[in-house]
């Protein structure tokens, strides 16, 4: 799978309208990377594409026994099938996805829809959406929002002008309860990623992030904490309610306050600018319960700049398991959500979906798991040191 961002078809496109706009006007002058070539350069747009009747008067078998021979379907030997595919690498035969997909209505692409790609559990994200296309022969066009509903809404627009055969949407803040609706009149299928729009309707792929955040309050309970606070989720979608929802829960369990809550933007700053909201406030809270690894991490640098050490003085915990948990100083507590796997079962149910569109919707939610480090103060072995983690299970 190839991932395409939107900016960058964007920049294609305007870099070819300067081309065939100014070429005859004595404005355009060749880009460096032309002007490198020399002498090769010359003439490549009027290059001749390679069909498979060149391939079959070359080899001397017939178009359709070219055809079979290259997509792998049989009907010809495979002495044959070698010498189109020989022949075909030698004149530079390019496969013909457009001329395909008018024949089949299928493009083979998909979008994927996420709101950033700074925060590594993403990257982890469209690696399992990868791992599932894998084999498959389609590609995908990684759409980024930016968390904006507005700019999610336009993309979405140039993405169905793309004829993607489906989309798998981590949805923008805002997004309306319709898009789901609108996407099923288009004929787009579409899969739910982390965030459901409609708590019923449609196709979602997740993790329990209610009970996990309970899973950690209940940890840190054990341990002997009273006073905790909540740092992050400023935005408001289903994944951050769920988070929230499952602290309230366990403070209420535990006969706790559950109002210390300080949504501030789910990353590093957010992270430090928590902390001082939460120490200010006079709530002295010894575990801090956080959105994200990146929260959590900012936290615990904001904690260290105020003289107190994370695993002795007080607890932080993540959520995400990214690869910086581990290597975070102390290293992080933090629940592991499964990314890549998500990703991969997103991936295969929107394949599912293409495939039979009248399936009853699926809902995937994928257990989270506790992995406990030295961050939240619970004294861990030489040997679960050298592995890195102890693991308890939502």
């Amino acid at each position: 799978m190839y991932c395409i961002y939107a900016s960058y078809i964007d920049r294609l496109k305007r870099l070819s309208y300067r081309y065939y706009s100014k070429r005859n006007s004595g404005l355009w002058r060749a880009p460096t990377c032309a002007l490198a070539l020399g002498s090769e350069s010359k003439g490549w747009m009027n290059k001749k594409r390679i069909t498979l009747s060149d391939i079959a008067k070359e080899v001397g078998v017939s178009p359709a026994a070219v055809s079979m021979a290259l997509s792998n379907r049989g009907g010809v030997s495979e002495k044959t099938a070698r010498k189109v595919v020989e022949v075909a690498r030698k004149l530079g035969y390019v496969y013909d996805r457009g001329a395909a997909s008018m024949r089949t209505g299928r493009s083979d692409t998909v979008g994927v829809f996420v709101g950033t790609i700074q925060n590594s559990f993403f990257g982890e994200l469209v690696s399992g959406v990868d791992d599932a296309m894998t084999g498959t022969n389609k590609i995908s066009y990684l759409m980024i929002t930016h968390e904006d509903v507005e700019r999610q809404t336009k993309l979405l627009s140039r993405i169905r002008e793309q004829g993607v055969d489906g989309i798998i949407i981590c949805s923008a803040p805002g997004t309306p309860p319709d898009m789901l609706k609108q996407l099923r009149e288009w004929g787009v299928p579409a899969v739910q990623l982390l965030r459901s729009i409609s708590r019923n309707a449609g196709d979602l792929v997740s993790t329990d992030y209610q009970h996990g955040v309970e899973l950690i309050c209940a940890h840190l309970l054990a341990l002997g904490h009273r006073s905790f606070t909540f740092l992050g989720g400023a935005l408001q979608h289903s994944a951050s309610e769920l988070r929230i929802k499952g602290f309230a829960r366990a403070m209420d369990a535990a006969g706790l306050p559950k109002n210390l809550v300080f949504r501030t933007q789910s990353d590093g700053v957010g992270g430090r600018q928590g902390v001082r909201q939460a120490l200010a406030s006079g709530g002295n809270p010894t575990a801090f319960v956080c959105f994200n690894d990146l929260v959590a991490i900012g936290a615990m640098a904001e904690l260290q700049a105020a003289g107190m050490q994370p695993g002795k003085d007080c607890a932080v915990v993540g959520v995400d398991n990214t690869a910086a948990a581990a290597q975070s100083n102390p290293a992080l507590t933090t629940m592991d959500t499964h990314a890549r796997e998500i990703g991969l079962e997103a991936g295969r149910l929107l394949l599912r979906r293409i495939a039979n569109p009248r399936m009853a919707n699926e809902h995937i939610i994928i257990p989270s798991k506790l992995v406990i480090r030295q961050s939240s103060g619970m004294k861990v072995s030489a040997e679960n040191l050298e592995g890195g983690s102890t693991a308890l299970s939502a």
